[in-house]
This record gives structure tokens, C-alpha cells and sequence, in this order.
């Protein structure tokens, strides 16, 4: 399936950027418990979201770039 980018360029690579940052800290920053697990799941959604270009909560409120909206 195809999905429409919701996300802008810059906000991708934000996205990765803190992604990766969410997931080392999970990893290295604390000790092994369910909240790591949940930190570093926070931070590959954000790192897919990030490099696929579409969130599916920006989709679900209607978040569209400025070059789709005519």
C-alpha cells in the first residue's frame, strides 16, 4: 500500500535524529525493564516515521503537506 508523505523534510530528519537518540538512551541509559522496552519502542516509531515520511496519527487529525491541500 502507498501512503501520501504527511511529514515534511525537516521534520523527518528531526524524526530520525530523535529516534536514534530515544533508542540509545533505552539501550544504554537504563537498566533492562519494561519501560526501556517501551523507550525504545518510542524511538523506532519515530525513526520509521521518520525515514517513511508518513504518521499515521498526523493522518488520522488530516495533516497533509502544503502541495497537497489544493
Amino acid at each position: 500500500m502507498f501512503y501520501r508523505k504527511n511529514v515534511p523534510g525537516w521534520e523527518r530528519g528531526l524524526r530520525a535524529l530523535v529516534g536514534i537518540a530515544t533508542m540509545a538512551f533505552g539501550i544504554w541509559g537504563m537498566p533492562v525493564s519494561l519501560l526501556s522496552y517501551l523507550i525504545i519502542a518510542t524511538g523506532l516509531t519515530a525513526l520509521l516515521t521518520g525515514f517513511i515520511g508518513f504518521c499515521p496519527m498526523c493522518a488520522m487529525v488530516g495533516r497533509k503537506l502544503d502541495n497537497e491541500k489544493n
